[in-house]
């Protein structure tokens, strides 16, 4: 079953998102607080090694400044936005507050989990091969994280399984055709892409910045496009 490692993947962040419910609910808000601190400094840490793998920073820049231009034209964040209104209407009465906290878990967290070179690597793998070592092990890592998140950003990370399996599975279904175009190069520097808009989601969830990071998203592939003909 070609799917299977994305459905893992996918189930994994259900359930980690699931048991981070239960935690929030016995943890006191001074705790939560320091506990998000902790793991926003962690993932600005995860965000900048991605960053540095890049052997061209220069491409990862006009990627991102063009990636951005055309997530602005397209209000990728005002969709995710719109996607967490409608949620939380739907679980709590139509409250804003709750509606934009959906939002911000939902938009983090399918970044997160949908940047970086083993979501595409294993996709490809378990496209061409039937191997899901690579997603089964982002899986763990994955359930992991959403936990931890959902306990601090509360449910909109659940959420982002939709993402993930939408995004996985296209790179599934279509392994056959671009595993010829996936060079160690293009991973590079759409890692490096990914992992800046990583470190943008610590930031935000230290409430240093506000940076509308879904907007960013198309910036990692424009870089695989800029890496194909530059490097």
């Amino acid at each position: 079953m070609a799917l299977l490692g994305d459905l893992v993947n996918s189930l994994a962040i259900i359930a980690g998102s699931l048991l981070g419910l239960i935690v929030k609910r016995g943890l006191p808000e001074k705790w939560q607080e320091t506990i998000m601190s902790g793991i926003a400094l962690s993932i600005v840490v995860i965000g900048t090694k991605m960053a540095l793998v890049t052997q061209n920073i220069v491409i990862v820049i006009v990627a991102l400044a063009i990636g951005a231009i055309i997530g602005e034209i397209l209000d990728l964040e005002g969709g995710m936005q719109r996607i967490g209104d409608w949620i939380g209407s739907k679980l709590a009465g139509g409250s804003k507050s709750t509606a934009a906290q959906i939002a911000q878990g939902f938009a983090s967290a399918s970044v997160l989990f949908c940047s970086g070179a083993m979501a595409i690597v294993g996709s490809i793998q378990s496209g061409l091969a039937n191997d899901h070592a690579t997603l089964f092990a982002k899986a763990t890592l994955d359930g992991i994280i959403a936990l931890v998140m959902t306990a601090n950003l509360g449910i909109g990370v659940i959420f982002s399984s939709i993402s993930v399996g939408i995004y996985q599975g296209s790179i599934v279904l279509a392994s056959g055709l671009i595993e010829p175009y996936v060079t160690q190069k293009i991973l590079n520097e759409v890692t490096s892409s990914g992992g800046i808009m990583i470190m943008a989601i610590g930031f935000n969830m230290l409430k240093l910045t506000h940076t509308r990071i879904a907007n960013m998203v198309p910036g990692m592939f424009v870089a695989a496009i800029l890496a194909h003909y530059f490097l």
